[in-house]
């Protein structure tokens, strides 16, 4: 038998594991054997405000760097669901470390979307404590918050913070990245120090199709979540636009680590809407009709369509209408208000305790920019 080649090897092949499902595109609530979502429709009525106002942060932010407000943005259009399900399903003591793509993550662990448009704009390192919503500040290089966070994961089983039984202190952490970056060697090393060390770290992939240009065919020949069994633990598929089926499955993923049951590996399976990054051009690399096909599968209109069925009153609608409305007012107004830096604090952020050598830098720095009154130096 010849050889595949990658576009052989194409998504067609990965359907044949399945995915995880409890809500389909049509909005009907369907049963897993093994993973459910235990919420009544008041909760499912929470998670649809979440997906609704998450994505006005991400629409309202593209809209301001295509006014040269903020230099670049990183869409996250069509992948709500699985950043809402999974950020939703994380306790208050349990530590998310994510890329420069989450804002749906940010929102959940409680991040004012005001405080998400510094570091794009240009006018500060991050925008928020990590330590305050148990959320790291963004990674820009590829995968290496996978590390990171198994590393903070290991820590935890250092602090006898994983299997007490006690619900209040056990504490797990979560790790996103996407599909492009499941072939750093990062991501390798981070799957294997895990699972050498058992440690309690969830792996969320998000594959949305794309490694900016590179279509999922032409970089595995295999489901993501299948990668985990070389390293020793288990990955699981679940329907990235389903916010109930991420939730369910992210629940209980991080319950086994904070149990002390070791790492696992979940791949939502979603697709990116829009462009990578406000410099891309999708349109360069992939055919309209299969953008109109995922469409049909988009995670906020499938949540509307269940509780229209449901009967959820009109205005329920309306008023979270106008506060999408009031939060990307506010958005616009923060993101003006961001004042310029003061290039002379670097100094002091290089370490916990100023060097002699870098206060002598500052002063001199400071002393340079006396020169030139009114300058923005």
């Amino acid at each position: 038998m010849s050889a595949r080649t990658p576009e052989q090897t194409g998504p067609e092949e990965h359907s044949a594991v399945p995915l995880v499902q409890l809500l389909t595109p049509e909005g009907q609530r369907v049963e897993h054997p093994e993973f459910t979502y235990d919420g009544d429709d008041a909760s499912i009525r929470d998670l649809y405000r979440d997906l609704v106002l998450s994505r006005r942060i991400d629409i309202e932010a593209f809209a301001l760097q295509r006014h040269g407000e903020i230099g670049l943005w990183p869409p996250a259009l069509g992948q709500e669901a699985a950043q809402v399900g999974s950020g939703r399903a994380l306790r208050p003591q349990d530590f998310a470390f994510g890329t420069y793509r989450e804002h749906g993550v940010a929102w959940c662990r409680g991040v004012d979307p005001a405080n998400m448009l510094g570091w794009v704009r240009g006018v500060e390192l991050g925008g928020w404590d990590p330590t305050l919503h148990g959320y790291g500040l963004p990674s820009i290089i590829i995968g290496a918050q996978t590390l990171h966070a198994t590393g903070y994961a290991m820590g935890l089983t250092l602090d006898g913070a994983v299997g007490t039984g006690d619900p209040e202190r056990d504490a797990a952490v979560i790790a996103y990245f996407g599909d492009g970056a499941s072939s750093q060697g990062d991501v390798m090393e981070a799957f294997d120090f895990a699972a050498v060390n058992h440690a309690p770290v969830v792996f969320f992939c998000q594959n949305n199709q794309y490694a900016i240009s590179v279509p999922i065919a032409r970089q595995t020949a295999v489901p993501i979540a299948q990668r985990s069994s070389g390293f020793g633990f288990r990955g699981v598929r679940v329907d990235g636009n389903d916010v109930l089926a991420v939730h369910a499955v992210t629940t209980a993923a991080m319950q086994q680590a904070r149990d002390g049951g070791g790492p696992m590996l979940i791949e939502a399976v979603t697709y990116r809407m829009g462009a990578h990054t406000t410099s891309d051009d999708p349109t360069r690399y992939r055919a309209a009709d299969e953008v109109e096909a995922w469409k049909a599968k988009d995670p906020v209109d499938r949540v509307r369509a269940y509780l229209d069925a449901a009967g959820t009153a009109p205005q329920f609608f309306t008023d979270l209408e106008a506060e999408a409305e009031e939060l990307g007012e506010r958005m616009r107004e923060a993101c003006a208000a961001l004042p310029d830096p003061d290039l002379a604090q670097l100094f002091d952020q290089v370490y916990a305790e100023q060097t002699d050598e870098l206060r002598e830098q500052q002063a001199a720095y400071v002393a340079w920019r006396g020169q030139y009154e009114g300058s923005v130096a």
